[in-house]
């Protein structure tokens, strides 16, 4: 798993302003590490706006998953059958069914660009953004699958484990409501992780649990259901960047502080879904496949575009000139980047995929903003007259190497140092900026009206009116009566922007938690993986010469060697065990002295040792790698094993083709770089007894 930058959004997402009436109060833990989540998902029976928009995709996902069933037995029926009569009532039911996945879909499209709900309350005029529904999932139960493995492959009893089962299927439980601030995402974030732990602990490489996880496409509600922990996996790292996208969606950006949040929120969503468009192979829902993430994360990017020009326009409290170039250029390039996002919308197998509301507001967008960087561009040459004691300093070399700068292609005729210093120039350009700028705004307007949905927006619907009816103002104010010359065509403004935005990688490693599941025993040894034998009982009786072993190691203790024809030898311990037990009490996570003493405290009647030995296709190569990732800092290396060197855990979680991530590697190897623990000093935990 990756462990990125230190994120910032732990601070900037938890102040009121993200507070809703949407999300119950929760309490954030003090102590990352404690076992057991005290981090909540909304209450489901909270009748909220957002609580009733979800409820109500989750009803149209499980109509959807019943049409398609029916379909597919008609289907099979017409298929089979030779009766005439009967392939007619069957195709008529297929009508019938067709006709009603279509409304069906329909409806979940509709919910789907319900915006507004996550639009933030401010009063402030601002661009709506689009947000990403959470995918819906149904319940599962881990318990017998569980159960049988904690018996058939650890040899206990099962029973002793119901509170770390219980405590398990809770968590899954919470993430699925879980609220739209920092707790939503940590609640997510901890059932990830606990995820990692959890494919170490019962999933292992040729064998599945019998565990199926049915996930909802998040846009059209087909079902998908696999028994792999990457389809888990992935489908909660798609929740989270689809909660990152709520967060930014209702941000106030009527001032700089919104704004930022917004910028965090939309990288980190971005972040997410590049994240597993680069880790992703043979996604089994559409919403996760590659082109489609390619288009959120650009989507994603559009609108962190569109924040920092939000931000550049409050900040730039002056009207010079060069900072209304500067302006025109952002907006130049908020048009370029939702133009990218338009031409993947339209890619074949997106086109009929997005919904139509989308597609148009992108489309709405990239029209609006080109507008506005033609009317930024006619502010700068018009409302910037020189007289003569300012034309020396307005038209330095800095002023004018920017407007030479300004287009992607400079007129030939006249150039554009002379419109520089020619009012009467500045104006004529200035008038066809204008012109260019009307005609934009009719037509985000035009595409506006198209959209049954977007028409209902009302603030949307307000800003495109307001900026439309400002560059016609500012028309008429240039146009003149004895203007008889042709407006010239105002040339393509060169797109600039001053900050471009990043990627920002999700930071799973700032939630910390502790595996559900560790009394199973450390990782290293106790995992899924691995195989041993059953738990042999050594009854060790103390001699003058001592036990006749040594050992090795912390959690658990190693038997490195046992002395020839001493009294371990005798009683059958072998090099290679490890020590689960001393008399009956569980040492598996006992550090070296811990179990030295207990050894030393024997009476004489001896000790019993219970002990199990690791098996793999070759011992002596496994051996070797269990007495090279020996680490005496158990606690950091579990962590270690979470948060993961550059994504080795978390790569093969994600990755749906498992063979070919885990292919050539062997048991050793496996051992080594997946899950065993790295050994720091051997000699100074290394002792004869």
């Amino acid at each position: 798993m990756e462990e990125p930058a230190t994120s910032e959004l732990e601070m900037s997402l938890s102040d009121g302003n993200v507070t809703s009436d949407d999300d119950l109060p929760l309490t954030l833990p003090t102590d990352g590490s404690l076992s057991g989540s005290i981090r909540k998902g909304c209450d489901p029976f909270t009748q909220t706006q957002r609580s009733k928009l979800q409820h109500r995709r989750a009803r149209i996902n499980q109509q959807i998953n019943k049409e398609m069933r029916m379909r597919a037995g008609a289907e099979n029926l017409f298929r089979a059958t030779t009766n005439n009569k009967v392939k007619e009532t069957v195709a008529l039911e297929l009508s019938f069914v067709n006709s009603n996945l279509q409304l069906l879909k329909e409806e979940l499209e509709e919910l789907n660009s319900n915006m507004e709900v996550y639009q933030t309350d401010s009063e402030a005029i601002n661009v709506p953004m689009i947000p990403l529904g959470l995918k819906e999932t149904k319940e599962v139960d881990f318990t017998v699958s569980i159960e049988d493995f904690i018996c058939e492959h650890y040899g206990e009893d099962s029973s002793l484990y119901d509170k770390e089962i219980k405590e398990l299927m809770e968590l899954r439980q919470a993430m699925r409501t879980p609220s739209r601030n920092q707790a939503g995402l940590e609640l997510l974030m901890e059932y990830y992780n606990q995820l990692s732990y959890l494919d170490q602990r019962f999933f292992p490489l040729h064998r599945n649990l019998g565990v199926h996880f049915h996930w909802y496409d998040s846009l059209t509600g087909v079902p998908s259901c696999q028994r792999t922990l990457a389809f888990e996996k992935g489908s909660v790292l798609f929740n989270i960047g689809a909660l990152y996208t709520q967060i930014g969606a209702r941000q106030d950006r009527s001032a700089t502080a919104g704004i930022d949040r917004a910028i965090d929120a939309f990288q980190r969503a971005a972040g997410a879904f590049n994240y597993l468009k680069e880790n992703f192979s043979n996604a089994p829902s559409l919403d996760m496949s590659g082109p489609s993430l390619c288009m959120l994360v650009r989507l994603m990017v559009s609108q962190v575009q569109e924040c920092v020009f939000e931000r550049v326009t409050l900040t730039t409290q002056d009207t010079h000139f060069t900072s209304q170039l500067c302006l025109a250029q952002e907006a130049a390039r908020v048009s370029d980047v939702y133009l990218l996002v338009q031409q993947t919308m339209t890619q074949p197998l997106m086109k009929d995929y997005v919904p139509f509301s989308w597609a148009s507001m992108v489309q709405v967008k990239s029209e609006h903003f080109r507008a506005l960087s033609h009317y930024y561009a006619a502010v700068a040459l018009c409302d910037h007259t020189l007289s003569a004691e300012e034309e020396e300093e307005e038209c330095d070399e800095g002023a004018e190497k920017g407007f030479l700068q300004f287009y992607v292609s400079s007129p030939a005729e006249p150039p554009l140092s002379q419109v520089l210093r020619d009012p009467e120039q500045r104006r004529k350009l200035g008038k066809a900026h204008l012109r260019r700028a009307v005609i934009r705004h009719e037509e985000a307007m035009r595409v506006h009206s198209l959209c049954k949905i977007l028409r209902k927006m009302d603030i949307l619907q307000d800003v495109l009116s307001l900026t439309h009816k400002r560059s016609l103002d500012k028309y008429s104010e240039l146009d003149r009566e004895d203007d008889f010359d042709e407006t010239a065509e105002a040339p393509e403004i060169q797109s600039q922007t001053h900050q471009k935005p990043d990627i920002t990688p999700t930071n799973f490693s700032k939630v910390k938690v502790t595996d559900i599941f560790q009394r199973l025993g450390p990782l290293s040894v106790f995992c899924a993986r691995a195989r041993w034998g059953p738990v042999r009982v050594i009854c060790l009786q103390k001699r003058e010469g001592g036990l006749g072993l040594t050992l090795r190691g912390d959690s658990p203790v190693l038997v490195a060697g046992v002395v020839p024809r001493g009294c371990a030898e005798e009683a059958g311990l072998r090099e290679g065990d490890y020590i689960v037990a001393v008399d009956g009490e569980d040492c598996k996570w006992a550090k070296h002295g811990e179990v030295v003493q207990m050894l030393k405290s024997c009476s004489e009647r001896g000790v019993e040792l219970s002990v199990v030995t690791l098996h793999s296709h070759d011992t002596q190569l496994e051996r070797r790698a269990m007495l090279l990732s020996h680490s005496s800092d158990k606690e950091n290396t579990r962590q270690r094993l979470l948060s993961g060197a550059k994504g080795q855990s978390s790569a093969s979680l994600l990755n749906w083709n498992r063979k070919k991530t885990r292919e050539g590697g062997g048991v050793t190897k496996r051992l080594g770089s997946t899950f065993s623990l790295s050994f720091g000093s051997i000699r100074d935990t290394e002792a004869m007894y």
